[in-house]
């Protein structure tokens, strides 16, 4: 397999390095998952996006018709990598807008929807939440119960979601709802593009056990939305929603992320001790570190081939749930690892004036759910594998 790239290509991630020097802004906090301490990065984090939209690198892969880069596969890759290896902010503002809503507009959307969302989502101007996940239904998406009956040139939804991540904030939300009851499962399902401001919707945060509140529970009494914002044919929603999925999937900023903190563990391991010398000197310790090394390595190469499969026009099926596992597991034993290192101080958390690196680690250990459970349980992606990649019997 040859992982290297063209002279174009090369010159390609030289232009983005180029980039990268001249307009990277330049953040107050260092812990970048604190909602808090970065609120005052807002400004300078909206013209990082005029600049990005301006080099037409968000939505760097959606056709250059509607707005996009017309970017390629590998070059996407490349612009994620380079952005990720400086720990440099999102590509764009609107995270779901640009990774579910607008993928799914593109092929999906009436003329007169293009139109009116695709801007705004690459300008970050509209926040978008997704109304997928629900009570009873678990990881099985295709279970949703969340109904929506046509009257006249209008749905009435009724139903709840859960989990539905920044319903706060978003101005819009794209719902999966049960339009047909009779129909099989994944047939009875269809798409609508639903403001939040609509009359009906409720909004209730979720208190997570790291203190913050990134998700909601969303409820639904007698809400009516105009067919006008469906997206996609009646009982269409579940291709919208797997098409959706078909972007670039290497997993490459999730690698960097993870590199990033490998790195902080390593100078953590450095700075404590345990038994009167530096905690990396301990067999233990050192083992830990190097498994977690060698999973983010096996990461890096599965989205080579990822990659490696799309610029062959192959579909991309079960082999994305080994990436997702093996990341489950590095964001539950990175915090594990982290609270053994410091000790008896790794009880400490933000609050404390002893805690160390000022409660960072303990928040990592609490902050797991999203990236474990968001997309899919570890269970579920290895009854994937299993049955999908193995060919080992169904599970019952």
């Amino acid at each position: 397999m040859d992982f290297t790239f063209s002279p174009e290509e090369e010159a390609f991630r030289a232009e983005v390095r180029a980039f990268i020097r001249d307009h990277l802004p330049k953040r107050s906090g260092q812990d970048q998952m604190d909602v808090e301490e970065g609120m005052s990065d807002l400004p300078a984090l909206y013209q990082w996006n005029q600049d990005l939209h301006a080099k037409r690198w968000v939505g760097f892969n959606w056709p250059r018709e509607v707005g996009g880069g017309g970017g390629t596969i590998s070059e996407q890759m490349i612009l994620k990598e380079e952005m990720a290896r400086v720990k440099a902010p999102m590509l764009g503002l609107s995270y779901m807008g640009l990774a579910w809503v607008g993928p799914a507009l593109i092929k999906y959307g009436t003329q007169e929807q293009r139109d009116r969302h695709i801007g705004p989502i690459l300008r970050g101007e509209i926040q978008w939440c997704t109304g997928y996940s629900e009570p009873g239904a678990g990881s099985d998406l295709a279970a949703l119960q969340c109904k929506a009956v046509r009257d006249g040139d209008d749905y009435v939804v009724n139903g709840q979601k859960i989990w539905t991540s920044l319903a706060m904030w978003a101005q819009w939300m794209i719902l999966l709802v049960r339009t047909d009851p009779h129909a099989s499962k994944h047939l009875g399902i269809t798409c609508l593009l639903v403001p939040m401001s609509t009359p009906g919707i409720t909004v209730k945060p979720i208190k997570e056990m790291n203190g913050g509140a990134m998700f909601a529970e969303v409820f639904f009494e007698e809400v009516r939305v105009p067919v006008a914002n469906r997206l996609g044919a009646e009982g269409q929603g579940w291709d919208v929603t797997k098409d959706a999925l078909a972007n670039e999937r290497s997993s490459i900023a999730d690698v960097w992320a993870l590199k990033h903190r490998l790195e902080a563990i390593r100078d953590l391991a450095t700075r404590r001790t345990r038994r009167g010398r530096p905690a990396i000197e301990d067999p233990a310790i050192r083992q830990r570190i190097a498994r977690m090394e060698t999973q983010v390595e096996a990461m890096r190469l599965n989205g080579l081939r990822f990659v490696t499969k799309q610029l062959r026009g192959e579909p991309l099926g079960a082999e994305t749930s080994i990436n997702k596992l093996i990341r489950a597991r590095i964001e539950i034993e990175s915090g594990r690892l982290a609270r053994d290192i410091e000790g008896s101080f790794g009880i400490l958390a933000k609050k404390s004036p002893h805690a160390v690196d000022k409660g960072r680690w303990q928040k990592v250990m609490l902050s797991w759910p999203p990236f474990v459970i968001g997309g899919g349980t570890p269970n579920i992606q290895k009854n994937v594998i299993a049955e999908r990649i193995l060919g080992l019997p169904h599970d019952v």
